[in-house]
């Protein structure tokens, strides 16, 4: 039903390929990490399923279900899912990101090169997604070096676990030395099926996400990366313009054309997605996850950010914008790990302990004055008679300690351990 897209597809394909070079691989490779080569398992599914090892690739991110899963070229033009993996953490919430600081994983539509690729990452093994892209930038939004990485830490990238990312790297490495010269990425806040967009339908980011639903769903009907351009500021897919006629992410989008076979099938999609819909509306649905309350929560968070980056004591976690204007701040302090924040940190710890000393020097000389004054009490008292003495010398000491502590600390010592137990605990 859709070979001629499929056809046009691989035209497409021919004349990425056409522009690759071999200074664009130079990237790719960079020691024993990057050159690791992927399992036997994952190279017998690979021929399996009708693929090479160096055929084009493409990526797909899940937010809300925590996956990326990559799909490979079959031989037929069309992609097939290889591999999935678990994203071990992703910074934070539903919704795409606003601005530079605010902590978010971008959502949307992005492209990687072989020079995105970076095979001496601090975190282990990494590649720039390509944000922002040209709806981001026509959108006014900031942020650099959202990547794609490993040592599962994120603040505001998608984070794997050393071993994950080295195959996938190993996947784009791969694919770009057999001739694609860029593949896509499309990271989505969930799978965009009716009932997870019945449950984000009241959410201020749900327009956006419709939005990103028309590329997902024409992936999902022809298992071939949709052409993405922009236009009035919007994502456009598979759209063929006409004449001389190009695609501006701010000017008026120009006539085009999209494949017929494939606006036929997107209709026909579209009618049992609309059922589902209308039938998940109705039903029980799963409470929606917390999501980004757009620019205005985003540059609250990106001043925590920056205030963290200088060091400055702050809540361990992000403020959050409520659905009421109201921010709520957790009352866990935390510190970033920066020089600045180093140095901070040492400063307070150094004039806590300071000040721990001033208590323990006050409270030892306390005790030493507690101790005289019982040694000066005990001189002057007159001695006991010689009958009651019989008992064990001992006795009386003890149960006079005994006495200090089982009666809320009484008596002289008793005192200063109640004093030592208030500053130090028990």
């Amino acid at each position: 039903m859709i070979a001629r897209f499929l056809r046009a597809g691989l035209m497409i394909a021919a004349l990425a390929v056409a522009g690759c070079t071999g200074t664009n691989l130079e990237n790719v490779a960079g020691g024993a990490k990057a050159e690791k080569q992927l399992p036997e398992k994952i190279l017998t599914a690979i021929k399996a399923k009708g693929m090479t090892r160096t055929s084009p690739v493409m990526a797909r991110i899940f937010k809300e279900e925590g996956k990326l899963e990559i799909w490979k070229q079959k031989s037929n033009g069309r992609y097939d899912m290889i591999s999935s993996y678990d994203i071990c953490k992703w910074s934070g919430k539903l919704g795409p990101k606003f601005t530079e600081g605010d902590r978010q994983a971008p959502e949307g539509f992005y492209t990687v090169r072989p020079a995105q690729m970076n095979p001496r990452s601090n975190y282990h093994l990494a590649f720039n997604i390509g944000y922002p892209n040209a709806y981001d930038r026509a959108h006014g939004r900031s942020g650099a070096n959202l990547m794609v990485h490993g040592a599962c830490s994120s603040s505001g990238c998608y984070s794997m676990t050393d071993e994950q990312i080295e195959q996938i790297y190993a996947f784009g490495r791969d694919a770009f030395r057999g001739g694609q010269s860029e593949f896509q990425i499309q990271a989505f806040p969930f799978r965009m099926t009716a009932a997870n967009m019945a449950r984000y339908r009241k959410d201020d980011n749900y327009e956006f996400w419709s939005m990103l639903k028309e590329g997902y769903d024409q992936f999902e009907i022809t298992k071939v990366p949709p052409k993405v351009d922009v236009c009035e500021k919007r994502y456009v897919f598979n759209r063929v313009p006409e004449g001389d006629a190009t695609f501006n992410a701010t000017a008026p989008c120009p006539p085009s054309t999209q494949p017929e076979k494939l606006t036929t099938a997107y209709q026909t999609y579209q009618k049992s997605y609309d059922a589902a819909f209308a039938s998940a509306i109705g039903g029980d649905i799963l409470p929606p996850k917390p999501t980004i309350a757009g620019i205005k929560e985003a540059k609250i968070v990106s001043e925590w950010t920056r205030q963290r980056a200088k060091g400055v004591r702050v809540p361990i976690e992000p403020p959050s914008l409520n659905a009421d204007g109201t921010v709520t701040v957790t009352g866990r302090m935390g510190r970033i790990d920066s020089p600045a924040g180093k140095r901070q940190a040492a400063l307070d710890a150094a004039a806590a302990e300071k000040a721990k000393a001033a208590d323990r020097k006050k409270l030892a000389a306390l005790a030493k004055a507690e101790e005289k004054k019982a040694a000066a009490a005990a001189k002057a008292k007159p001695a006991e008679p010689v009958a009651e003495a019989a008992a064990p010398a001992e006795a009386p000491a003890v149960e006079a300690d005994t006495a200090a502590t089982t009666t809320g600390g009484k008596g002289l010592l008793g005192g200063v351990r109640k004093r030592f137990t208030n500053i130090f605990g028990s």
